[in-house]
């Protein structure tokens, strides 16, 4: 299980990045988590919701290029090390991390880290097998 990040391809201008934030706003859109990376010319904003699917084709609908990509969603304690003890794993399970950012909140002392890495079921089968939590996209109904 994993979950699906949306990537949005915007032009580097100002504005830009506010456009899709107000078409999402507009439609009721909560992100769980949001990154952005930047080039001269365009950037990718890539972020997590619950409703793949009804976000896909609001921004779709708006004129925006949009992509799925499967990651990990890891529920972490929100404490100096955890992170480091996360990436242990991955990196003793010889993956590699291709990406990473964190999520907009957290619940009850949690956070949540979204991985790109380039074994996303190997990643989940080690960090489960130590009792981490991966979250799958139903779970984010809940947060």
């Amino acid at each position: 299980m994993s979950v699906k990040q949306i990537s949005v391809f915007l032009e580097n201008k100002p504005g830009t990045l506010m456009g899709m934030t107000e078409v999402l706003s507009r439609n009721n859109v909560d992100m769980r988590a949001l990154s952005l990376a930047e080039t001269t010319d365009f950037g990718i904003a890539r972020f997590i919701v619950s409703n793949v699917l009804e976000t896909m084709t609001i921004l779709k609908d708006a004129g925006y290029v949009s992509s799925l990509t499967p990651v990990l969603m890891v529920e972490i304690d929100d404490k100096p090390g955890a992170l480091n003890r996360v990436l242990g794993m991955i990196n003793e399970a010889k993956i590699n991390v291709e990406y990473m950012y964190a999520s907009l909140g957290s619940r009850s002392g949690k956070a949540f880290m979204i991985f790109r890495v380039q074994d996303y079921k190997a990643a989940q089968a080690s960090l489960r097998g130590a009792g981490i939590q991966v979250l799958s996209q139903d779970d984010l109904q809940d947060l």
